[in-house]
C-alpha cells in the first residue's frame, strides 16, 4: 500500500508565509504527477499546483506568483511554499500522486488526508 502525509498547516496571518510537505511511503517504484489541492468549506476541491517527475510546475491563476510547488524525488515528497496568504486561501489542502508500485504496475493515484491552512488575523 501507499501513503501520502501531508504536514506543515496551521493559522496564519493575512500577508504570512507556510510551507506544506507531504511524504509518500510504502511500496513505490516511482511517482509521475504530484499535485495539491484545496477545499474551502461548502466548496468543491480545486487544484492548486501540479509537478510532473521532471520538476514542470504548473500553478492555478489563483496562486500565480505566491506559491511554489518543488519535490525531492530522492524522499518522495512534494512540497508547496505559500507566500502572501489571503483569507481566500483557507482550506484544508490535500496532497495528491500518480504512483507506480512495481516496474510492469498501472499508475495507481493517491490521496493524503490533508492538512488545515487558517489565514486570519
Amino acid at each position: 500500500q501507499v501513503q501520502l502525509v501531508e504536514s506543515g498547516g496551521g493559522l496564519v496571518q493575512p500577508g504570512g508565509s507556510l510551507n506544506l510537505s507531504c511524504a509518500a511511503s510504502g511500496s513505490i517504484f516511482s511517482i509521475n504527477d504530484m499535485a495539491w489541492y484545496r477545499q474551502a468549506p461548502g466548496k468543491q476541491r480545486e487544484l492548486v499546483a501540479t509537478i510532473d517527475s521532471g520538476g514542470r510546475p504548473n500553478y492555478a491563476d489563483s496562486v500565480k506568483g505566491r506559491f511554489t510547488i518543488s519535490r525531492d524525488n530522492a524522499k518522495n515528497t512534494v512540497y508547496l511554499k505559500m507566500n502572501s496568504l489571503k483569507s481566500e486561501d483557507t482550506a484544508v489542502y490535500y496532497c495528491n500522486a500518480d504512483v507506480r508500485r512495481s516496474m510492469k504496475s498501472i499508475l495507481t493515484n493517491y490521496w493524503g488526508r490533508g492538512t488545515q491552512v487558517t489565514v486570519s488575523s
